[in-house]
């Protein structure tokens, strides 16, 4: 299967395709939902859309010795938190049935 990018406006455009509303709508909710989704996480909350999967916070533990893969550098990283996306039910089970191709 062939990787396609799918952006911002490529979600506003197609989801104001397939709703009888303005598209500065569309757009607005749809930014209001991102905005939402991260003030959430960093207030520690964690984000259920049921069938369709989670957002939550997982720590990253921090360590004295690691390497800027790009320079070379030696430096430290302190713990920290990123954010996490489990994929729920629904969602694997439409993936699980995509078909595999063959290199």
């Amino acid at each position: 299967m062939a990787s396609k990018k799918v952006t911002k406006f490529d979600l506003v455009e197609s989801v104001y395709n397939d709703v009888n509303c303005e598209k500065k709508v569309v757009q607005s909710v749809i930014e209001s939902l991102l905005v939402q989704i991260k003030e959430n996480l960093k207030d520690g909350s964690t984000i259920e859309l049921r069938g369709f999967g989670t957002f939550e916070l997982r720590l990253r533990k921090g360590r004295e010795k690691a390497r800027n893969p790009k320079t070379g550098e030696q430096l430290s990283v302190e713990p920290h938190y990123v954010a996490a996306f489990r994929s729920g039910q629904d969602l694997k089970n439409a993936l699980w049935k995509l078909p595999v191709e063959k290199k």
